[in-house]
């Protein structure tokens, strides 16, 4: 089976926690992360995972955790398959 891999972006206002947080919920979803790079811009966090989603039927449901997730946070995260991600970037 070949592996699926997804990425995904977390953007808001810094505070503790986001990491523990989203990395949480990809661990609750047993999604692991392959890769991950995260600053922070003055006072904005910025992060990007690529993980393996393999074992997911969709990534619909793991979007909708990850939404109701950070609304309330003020952070908006994104799931895109790889393929997806670097065909909507493609220069």
């Amino acid at each position: 089976m070949n592996q699926r891999r997804a990425v995904v972006s977390v953007i808001g206002k810094d505070q503790v926690g986001i990491i523990a947080k989203v990395t949480t919920v990809l661990a609750d979803e047993k999604v692991n992360i392959l890769d991950i790079s995260q600053t922070i811009l003055q006072d904005f966090f910025t992060m990007m995972m690529i993980v393996d989603v393999t074992s997911l039927e969709n990534l619909d449901a793991l979007q909708q955790k990850l939404s109701e997730l950070g609304s309330p946070l003020g952070l908006t995260i994104q799931v895109q398959l790889e393929e997806i991600f670097q065909a909507m970037h493609r220069v």
